[in-house]
């Protein structure tokens, strides 16, 4: 419109340039960056392009991910194979066979286990009839069924009201058109018919075991290019980190495929023991699920269990079902897999959970099984690619906050509970109360000074905090000093220094040291000034000054003419200017940054007399 001063200029270049601008203004106007907005919506972009790929693209990737998996699996047994001094090429073919040759006989022990239990299906129907008429409870299951009967009988007569509908023709049955008239089908039919569900697996296993070759054989090779792809500058980091993933990795895979292998074993001479038909079936099936964290179990239990309760006239086969596998689980997720490969696979529950659902969304049954050797891959990589660290936070099981941050993060939210049981497990882990003061306590109270001084942390906040930790404090008894006070843990000017005075001084008690925390020079008296040794200014680096801690150090040696005095700038960095200002100072005071260091110093003047 002419003579409107606001109206917007056309843009100018390309169209992209100008679709990411009006973008960047939108999602600034919410209070985001325009460079941070637009990375987070590209790579929202990048991750649906990305999961449509997978999903559309399943019959390609699958057999790809399903080859890499077995050449993870297969690369041990072929590094053996050329200690065996057998040729490259020779050692990769003969492992893919073998495990092809492995993978063909479960199948085959599958079908004709499941074909035999097909046949016999029919003689189990009168067991379950009477075991479903005997669970029936009272007049209740009755009504129930009779509910269900009144039901079908309404929807019968209002379909057949529907057919008997006047105005309504009669429709003809569909004809197939892909079935010749008058001639029936032809022999050439049948062949598609019969051939087609039985050549796309084989189809498929040939992909994957010719894939799975090529990857075993141009292993070095393709590691070297992706070298090039992702890590060129740096090469040594990255031939680190991929050598490093692939061993894991292998030796991972490797060793699921051999506890499961066993598992599977074992359930099925133990079912046999117990006489259930078709035991191999369902052994093999319990080992497969066991890919299936938390969930595998439940899955391969549901068949056996409702077999068991088809065949046996009574209950006894079926208690034995479920025991064997309730039983079988935890003694492999508590003892057999910690002492083979650790604790677990590396992946959180709620990462198990969410990965089975996703891969099996997007690739059926088959991504239930490849969910988690795919999802630790994610992991590992994530923990070896800086930009894809998310991954390791979002998808691995260790705690996503350090120590002290949770330890700060949990004093905000005034959970005392949380607080006390970290301390107990770090105590018993330390057996020191100085440990758990160095190592967690003070680094958070560095933390929340920090935040303070930042002046991101409301005083209501550091109120709680500082109520938190009191409280922390309170339930600490360290043991009683073996003689008289001989340390003051004296508090600075920030407003964190008393409490971190206090851990300082529980720490020097919890060592046999007489010590006592003030907060003033104006606290000691004469009496205990005559035998004080030692004078520990506490301050936290972010509330403090230097002319400041200077000013504390002049009254705190007119109060302590006797005493050394030295200033506690808890775990300040090497480069932290207030800590290079205090060593250039030229009174010379000695500086510790952590309690360890105010405890050898104690235990030094006390061996000096």
């Amino acid at each position: 419109m002419q003579g409107d001063d606001t109206a917007t200029p056309a843009p100018e270049g390309p169209a992209g340039a100008s679709f990411a601008a009006s973008l960047a203004h939108a999602v600034t106007a919410g209070g985001l960056p325009a460079v941070t907005a637009l990375n987070a919506i590209l790579g929202l972009l990048a991750a649906t392009l990305a999961i449509a790929a997978l999903s559309l693209g399943r019959d390609l990737i699958v057999p790809l991910v399903l080859a890499v998996l077995l050449a993870f699996v297969l690369a041990p047994i072929v590094v053996l194979l050329r200690r065996a001094r057998l040729p490259h090429v020779a050692a990769v073919v003969l492992a893919v066979l073998l495990a092809a040759a492995g993978i063909l006989g479960l199948g085959m022990v599958m079908v004709r286990q499941g074909g035999s239990l097909v046949s016999d299906l029919p003689a189990y129907q009168q067991n379950m009839r009477q075991k479903v008429e005997a669970l029936r409870i009272g007049e209740l299951l009755a009504e129930a069924d009779l509910a269900m009967r009144d039901l079908r009988g309404m929807m019968g007569d209002g379909l057949a009201e529907r057919a008997a509908a006047p105005g309504q023709a009669a429709e003809a049955p569909a004809v197939n058109s892909a079935v010749p008239q008058g001639g029936g089908a032809t022999p050439l039919d049948i062949i598609r018919s019969v051939a087609g569900p039985v050549l796309a697996p084989l189809a498929t296993a040939g992909i994957v075991v010719l894939f799975a070759i090529i990857v075993l054989i141009y292993r070095e090779d393709l590691r070297d290019r992706l070298i090039r792809l992702v890590g060129s500058r740096d090469l040594h980091r990255t031939t680190v980190a991929l050598n490093d993933a692939a061993k894991r990795l292998s030796r991972l895979f490797l060793a699921q495929v051999a506890v499961n292998a066993t598992l599977g074993l074992a359930m099925s001479l133990a079912l046999w023991w117990v006489g259930l038909p078709s035991p191999a079936l369902w052994g093999i099936l319990a080992g497969l699920m066991r890919f299936v964290p938390f969930l595998g179990t439940f899955i391969a239990l549901a068949p056996p269990l409702l077999l068991a309760v088809a065949v046996d006239p009574g209950w006894s086969m079926a208690i034995w079902v479920l025991a064997l596998f309730l039983l079988a689980e935890p003694l492999m997720a508590q003892i057999v897999e910690p002492g083979i490969y650790g604790h677990s696979t590396g992946l959180s529950p709620f990462a198990v959970i969410v990965a089975a659902t996703f891969w099996t969304f997007l690739w059926g049954p088959i991504g239930l099984l490849l969910a988690t050797p795919l999802t630790v891959c994610l992991v590992v990589l994530g923990r070896h690619v800086p930009k894809l660290g998310f991954l390791d936070v979002m998808l691995g099981d260790r705690p996503p906050l350090s120590p002290p941050e949770g330890f700060y993060q949990r004093a905000l939210q005034r959970d005392s509970e949380w607080l006390k049981r970290q301390a107990r497990v770090q105590m018993k882990r330390d057996r020191s109360l100085a440990g758990y003061h160095d190592a967690i306590a003070l680094r958070a109270l560095v933390l929340a000074d920090q935040d303070w001084s930042r002046e991101v942390l409301e005083e209501d906040q550091l109120d709680d905090i500082r109520t938190e930790v009191q409280a922390l404090l309170s339930g600490f008894t360290p043991k009683a000093p073996a003689g008289p006070t001989r340390v003051v843990c004296a508090a600075g000017r920030g407003a964190l220094d008393d409490l971190a005075a206090r851990m300082a001084a529980q720490s020097a008690q919890a060592e046999g040291i007489g010590a006592v925390a003030l907060a003033d020079p104006g606290e000691a008296e004469d009496a205990m000034a005559a035998g004080i040794r030692l004078c520990c200014i506490s301050v936290l680096e972010e509330g403090n000054s230097t002319d400041g801690i200077r000013y504390l150090v002049r009254r705190w040696q007119r109060q302590l003419p006797e005493a050394r005095v030295v200033v506690g700038l808890w775990h300040a960095d090497a480069a932290s200017p207030l800590l290079l200002e205090l060593r250039q100072d030229a009174t010379g005071e000695t500086i510790v940054t952590s309690v360890g260091e105010m405890v050898a110093l104690c235990r030094a003047l006390a061996q000096q007399g």
